[in-house]
């Protein structure tokens, strides 16, 4: 059951394929039968390439026997306007075997695997449809499947790139040619296409492309669904689309296809195809497919499949339930958020099509007046606050699903209607249809407070329907009020606030919650508190004072609640529950009081007791697991929630409160003196608050342990100079559990912020530098550990420095504390600084499609769907925060002017130690790239610096320049040279030493200073004694116009053509002898002729920006260091820093006075193929868009010539003797050879020029990785025979009185010279071993030496080089013997 059926098929071929005549009996001919071609088809695209190369044989014999015999044929159809499988003609004989010439010639060097031999051949396919499709009729001749073949082929291929090619080729196909319809077509593409696609990789950019381009694969994807689905008939166009769609969610997929698929789907031309089916095919893309995809992308794909939805959606087969069902797939947070264009657009799709909606079974009420939309609407609110009478208490929470879902149509009706008015002109809107939507919620909400008997399913269906109101985000536009639906909305639910504060306060604090179930309820309650204080503060300050009370109300009572002490030893799940509600209660007061202070809580008197009772009570109080035996309704319930989750959040709630009081009262309740507790100090009592800390940190969950972080951030200033190794343990362990937390997406940040604030709080790091202790030492550590972790988790080292570089610049010590100057910081862990100086991007495998797909970015930007709060976690913000704050600084203040020093210094050590590492050093390594990055830095503070300082430090600048630099380190070199003699010229005495060095040393370098000279006017601007230094540098620049460098002496012309002219505006008479010699060498270099690169070489040396363009101080600026110049000499391009992130990281300002930012036009201008590549031919770019190919590789063998094996068993050497291909006498001998790549190269070689044998020392290298991978299968097509090199002896012996003449490749004095040498026809080549050649021993069994003509100085060949010549040399003789036999 596991044989091929093409390995029966060529078993029966002789008889299946008859060679003779046709006779006129009725015998078999498999030409005739369309199961035999499809057999043919399926092996031509086998994994296995054993069974392609059998079906190659099959299809080339039955060419060959058609063709021969001038058949006239035609297979059988399946039925159908299909054409036929295979058909042949003697009118088209000769059209017929080009054709599939053509076709076997390509599946024969798909073969090859290489791309590089298979891009030629492609055009070729082109050619193919010419024949395939006929002018006239506008139908396929040959039957489309022949070509799926080739591209399916391509598409399975283990060759990426090929697979890219294939792809791309076949998308092309509708651009260009208009291919008429088939089947096939449409199950290929739902097929083998899709599946294809599903490779991440294929959407990378190509070279050439800038970031955020979208990728060349996703380009052709989109053009081409587009066309292929208006090409269809309309009846096929829905099911089409169904299908690919369906596609979507039968498997796992990766982000980037599917963001591409659905933005293909999104530029389809609008048509009304999907009915209900295809909207419940989109809603499964988005629920399964896309559950685990990165936000970016997810959110990405969301907006274009909603879309696409709005495109190809058929209204009139869907309902409006159907759609809201759909729109709830969509992730609020992600893409359908109220302030976007992308609701906008769905607004007016609903308006549009309003009427035309299938018309739903759930609508109980017509209005011809009112739209579909808002009668469902209603009818939607109205079965929401339906509950049945009987479901009162007990009953678990609704799902949340419910209420997004009405709160969602509401604001879209809302929406809709506004639209609506808008176009038909009403400026005084009555919002009769809003307020429709909403008296059955107000009716509820009005009777909370009054009525105790409302069901407790009814009361939380109406608080998540206000809870998910109150949380709408206004519209696009300039002012919340002028939002006028959201105004509406707000001031209608201010009507029921005193009766929901009420229901609020009575079910929280009068012990009606009672079960584990109750705990969601109490979440959805301490919800509604701070969104409606904001709805007051928003419509109405009337009702301030009716919160006030009810914070007092819920304070007291919560106080009460925990205080009561419970005498029983098992206490009930009751009362606990209570407990548990009433501590996060206190937790939403303490939040609210810390989030609104514009209310003013703080003076109520309850605030006090809350104050005095979280001083008193017992830290990291566990409450005890309660007994269930009498709650058997709730008790599953109970065990099932986990008692472990409720007693966290307890804890956690206290440590919300403690940091409120911590945060509010430093003093931490010393006034109150009548407990010996509360009579310790203040430093006692903070270190007992941080050892229970430390204990919560052990007990709490990872993702619950921001309040304690934030509580450490006030007590470790504190205690650091007393309790230094609690300190110490406190960083430990919360340095564990960030990096525990480092895989957790949602609450990392958050925490990482915490930990950073109170790690690098500038208390905490004054006091530990002071006393350069152990916790000076430990900071130091995690510095360089949350750097370490920012090479794996973009943004981490952004979250450190933004913060750190703020508090040191922009000091917030108060009164008490004893830190007199928080920039001493900066001077102290100036590491931080250095290390970001030089941080940048890290090539990590998950962040390259990322990158490649940066355009999503600017989707999001520009269409306003994704508020983007992570955009300062891109790698590049941490080194524009470092020089942002380097921008800050003053010279003139004394702190700054060390630290910059500092760092001047630290940065250049840091340069050498990279110039003196044994790393590789090429072009945009990360060796060049660090290197590029100190030198930017540099160039930043270098105005700040004095001349004193600047004296001292120039030297180790000259010594940079010594080096072998690549080119954009070396242009920033020479800029801070050149600023540096241009601000002191009296430097220059040191710039003249540099040339003094031997040439050894100034060989690599002597361009860069003479780079220097060739801006010499910049140098000269400030110096009023020209001529001295004009005379200086016109003996040293004539000098190195003679050099034997050809660079050197453009260079050197280069600064000469500058100082010569500089000296003739200065009409300096010392130098008027040299006139004459000067000018004719400079005219001379001018008018340079000849065909050779000399002339172009000084063109463009002339025209490189940095000669001719490029004002070193003109072009002062931030743009041009981190962008215009990194991008004109080359650099990578996610080296390149555009100002607009310069603009957009707000965290650290420019000085008020900051004018350093925009480049030249002119330079900005510039492109880097302006000055480079210009020596490449004219039609380079020509060659490669050839339509057509002239000569490729043909690897194409005759059928007869590759009979392939029939018995899979037989042996490889049996298998490659039968295969009768050549008559070569030739045997190569490679006993003493013992590299496998050697041995593998030869095999290959004695395979295809047809030797009838490779002799090797041992058979057990034909299984060596090496040696397949340089034979590439040649030993299953060559006679191999295994003679040790102890046999050769005998083996040499043997072959001689068979009649061979055994030829040696050795270099002796006896040698025949290879040029000169007949080979006799039996021949045997004995190849000698790498090192020793042969041996002594077997010198004397050889009949003739040979060698091979050298004209070098080294005195050997490699032993496969030397056997190649050979065989080929004996090849060429014997087959000039047999065309001159034959003539």
């Amino acid at each position: 059951p596991g044989t091929p059926p093409t390995s029966g098929m060529l078993a029966l071929a002789d008889a299946l394929l008859p060679g003779g005549p046709p006779g006129p009996g009725p015998g078999l001919d498999a030409r005739l039968c369309p199961r035999f071609w499809r057999v043919v088809q399926e092996g031509l695209t086998e994994r296995d390439g054993l069974c392609r190369k059998r079906a190659r044989y099959l299809l080339k014999r039955a060419l060959d026997l058609s063709g021969g015999q001038r058949a006239q044929l035609r297979c059988p159809t399946d039925g159908g306007d299909e054409p036929s499988l295979f058909w042949w003609s003697a009118e088209k004989n000769e059209k017929l075997l080009q054709f599939w010439e053509t076709y076997i010639l390509i599946m024969e060097t798909l073969e090859g695997n290489q791309i590089h031999v298979i891009k030629p051949v492609l055009p070729k396919l082109n050619s193919l449809y010419e024949h395939a499709i006929s002018g006239e009729k506008g139908c396929w001749l040959f039957h489309p499947s022949w070509h799926m073949c080739i591209y399916k082929r391509m598409f399975e291929s283990e060759n990426k790139t090929l697979t890219k090619e294939g792809i791309l080729h076949f998308l092309e196909l509708y651009e260009t040619k208009h291919l008429p319809n088939s089947l096939g077509f449409s199950e290929f593409i739902i097929g083998p296409l899709m599946d294809a696609l599903s490779e991440s990789a294929l959407y990378s950019r190509t070279p050439g492309q800038l970031m955020g381009a979208c990728p060349p694969l996703g380009m052709r994807l989109q053009k081409f669904l587009a066309t292929y689905v208006m090409l269809l008939p309309e009846e096929e166009k829905g099911s089409f689309l169904l299908k690919f769609i369906q596609k979507m969610t039968s498997r796992h997929w990766c982000a980037v296809p599917i963001l591409f698929l659905s933005m293909a789907l999104a530029y389809i031309p609008a048509c009304k195809v999907l009915g209900t089916e295809g909207l419940h095919a989109l809603r499964d893309v988005l629920k399964c497919t896309m559950i685990t995809h990165q936000i970016l992308l997810r959110g990405a794909a969301q907006c274009y499949l909603l879309q696409a939805t709005m495109r190809l959606t058929d209204v009139e087969k869907v309902s409006l339930p159907e759609v809201s069902s759909f729109l709830l797939s969509l992730r609020p947070e992600e893409s359908l958020r109220r302030d976007t264009m992308l609701w906008m657009e769905l607004c007016s799709w609903l308006q549009v099509n309003d009427r035309c909606f299938k018309k739903s079974v759930t609508s109980d009420f017509e209005h011809q007046e009112t739209s579909s939309l808002c009668q469902y609407v209603r009818s939607l609110v109205g079965d929401y606050l339906k509950t049945p009478s009987s479901e009162r208490e007990n009953c678990f929470m609704p799902d949340w699903f419910e209420a997004k879902l009405v709160a969602t149509m509401i604001l879209l009706a809302a929406d809709v209607e506004q639209l609506r008015n808008k176009h038909s002109g009403k400026s005084n809107i009555e919002w009769i249809e809003l307020e429709a939507f909403l008296n059955p919620l107000l009716d509820v909400l009005m009777k909370l407070g009054s009525n105790a008997y409302i069901p407790t399913l009814k009361t939380d269906k109406s608080l998540q329907l206000l809870l998910k109101l109150l949380q709408t985000r206004s519209l696009k536009c300039s002012n919340t009020q002028d939002d006028r639906v959201l105004v509406f909305i707000w001031k209608s639910l201010m009507i029921p606030v005193d009766s929901i504060l009420e229901f609020v306060l009575r079910r929280l604090t009068a012990n009606e919650l009672s079960t584990v179930g109750d705990l969601d309820r109490c979440d959805l309650y301490l919800a509604l508190i701070p969104e409606i204080v904001n709805l007051c503060l928003q419509v109405s300050w009337k009702k301030v004072p009716s919160i006030k009370n009810f914070i007092l109300s819920l304070t007291n009572a919560s106080i009460h609640n925990l205080q009561e002490r419970n005498c029983e030893e098992e206490p009930k799940l009751k009362e606990q529950i209570k407990k548990v509600a009433s501590m996060a209660s206190l937790t939403a007061v303490c939040e609210m009081m810390d989030r609104k202070p514009e209310v003013r809580l703080e003076s109520l008197p309850s605030v006090d007791a809350l104050k005095r009772f979280i001083s008193f009570s017992q830290f990291n109080e566990v409450l005890k697991k309660p007994s269930y035996i009498e709650e058997n309704s709730s008790g599953e319930e109970a065990t099932s929630q986990g008692w472990g989750k409720i007693v966290a959040r307890y804890v956690h709630d206290q440590w919300i409160c403690l940091r409120f009081i911590l945060n509010s009262f430093p003093t931490l309740a010393q006034e109150y003196e009548e407990t010996s507790e509360m009579s310790l100090s203040t430093v006692e009592r903070s270190r007992k608050i941080l050892q229970s800390a430390l204990e919560a940190l052990t007990i709490l969950p990872s993702d619950q342990v921001l309040p304690v972080f934030d509580c450490m951030k006030v007590l470790v200033p504190k205690l650091l100079d007393s309790s230094e190794s609690l300190c110490i343990e406190a960083f430990d362990l919360a340095w564990k559990i960030i990096s525990s937390l480092s895989n957790t997406q949602l609450i990392f940040w958050s925490n990482l912020k915490a930990f950073v604030q109170f790690l690098f709080d500038s208390e905490v790091l004054a006091v530990a530098a002071s006393a350069k202790g152990q916790a000076y030492a430990k900071i130091k550590e995690i510095i360089f550990k949350l750097i370490d972790m920012s090479t794996t988790k973009t943004g981490v080292f952004n979250v450190v420095l933004s913060h750190c570089c703020r508090s040191w610049i922009f000091s917030t010590v108060d009164e008490r504390s004893a830190l007199s100057n928080t920039f001493l910081n900066a001077g102290n862990y100036c590491e931080l600084i250095t290390e970001a100086c030089v941080f940048g991007t890290v090539f990590r495998r998950d962040q390259r499609y990322k990158k490649n797909n940066l355009y999503v970015w600017c989707f999001f930007y520009n269409s306003g769907i994704i508020c983007l709060n992570n955009a300062n976690r891109d790698d590049h913000y941490v080194r524009v925060c470092a020089i942002k704050f380097l921008c800050l600084l003053d010279g003139s203040n004394i702190l700054h002017k060390t630290f910059m020093e500092d760092i001047f210094i630290k940065l250049l050590d840091k340069d050498e130690l990279v110039s003196r590492s044994r790393t590789r050093y090429y072009a945009n390594s990360l060796q060049h790239r660090i290197k590029n990055r100190i030198w930017q830095t540099l160039l930043v503070l270098l105005p700040k610096l004095n001349q004193n300082f600047l004296c001292g430090s120039l030297d180790k600048v000259f010594q940079a320049g010594f080096g072998n630099n690549q080119a954009s380190v070396k242009y920033f070199i020479e800029w801070i040279v050149i600023l540096s003699l241009h601000k002191y010229p009296q430097f220059l005495n040191k710039f003249w030493d540099c040339f003094c060095y031997d040439e050894e040393k100034l060989k690599t370098s002597i361009c860069t200073f003479l780079s220097v000279l060739s801006h010499f006017d910049i140098v000269l601007q400030n110096t009023s004694e020209k001529k001295p230094a004009l005379k200086k540098a016109l003996i040293v620049v004539l000098q190195w116009c003679f050099n034997h460098n050809f660079s050197v002496r453009l260079y050197a012309l280069v600064a000469l053509k500058k100082i010569w002219g500089m000296c003739r505006m200065l009409h300096v008479e010392e130098f008027e002898a040299l006139t004459p010699v000067i000018e004719s060498s400079l005219q001379q270099v001018e008018n340079m002729h000849g065909t050779g690169n000399a002339r172009r070489n000084w063109q463009r040396i002339q025209d490189h920006f940095f000669f001719a363009t490029f004002h070193p101080l003109e072009d002062y600026n931030l743009e041009t260091i981190f962008y215009t110049l990194p991008r004109l000499s080359e650099l990578a391009e996610d080296e390149w820093i555009s100002l607009s992130k310069f603009d957009r990281f707000t965290d650290v300002p420019f000085p008020p006075a900051f004018q350093w930012y925009h480049s030249r036009t002119e330079l900005r201008d510039l492109k880097p193929s302006d000055w480079s590549q210009q020596d490449m031919g004219a039609n380079s770019a020509e060659t490669d868009s050839q339509t057509e190919w002239t000569d490729v590789q043909k690897k194409i063998i005759p059928w007869k010539n590759s009979t392939p094996s029939l018995d899979l068993e037989m042996v490889l050497q049996d298998r490659a003797a039968k295969l009768g291909k050549s008559n070569s006498r030739l045997i190569v001998v490679a006993s003493l050879i013992d590299k496998p790549t050697n041995l593998g190269g030869l095999c290959r070689t004695s395979e295809i020029f047809g030797a009838s044998a490779l002799v090797v020392g041992s058979l057990h290298y034909i299984q060596d990785k090496q040696f397949q991978h340089l034979s590439v299968s040649a030993e299953q097509w060559l006679p191999l025979v295994e003679v040790k090199p102890f046999q050769l002896v005998d083996y040499l012996q043997q072959k001689k009185t068979e009649g061979y003449t055994i030829i040696g490749v050795e270099q002796t004095a006896k040698s025949f010279d290879l040029t000169e040498y007949c080979f006799p026809e039996k021949s045997l080549l004995l190849l000698g071993n790498e090192h020793e050649g042969i041996p002594a021993n077997l010198i004397h069994h050889l009949d003739v030496c040979v060698e091979i003509p050298q004209q070098g100085i080294i005195r050997s060949l490699n032993v496969h080089v030397s056997g190649a010549l050979l065989i080929w040399e004996y090849t060429r003789q014997q087959v000039i013997k047999c065309d001159t036999n034959s003539g």
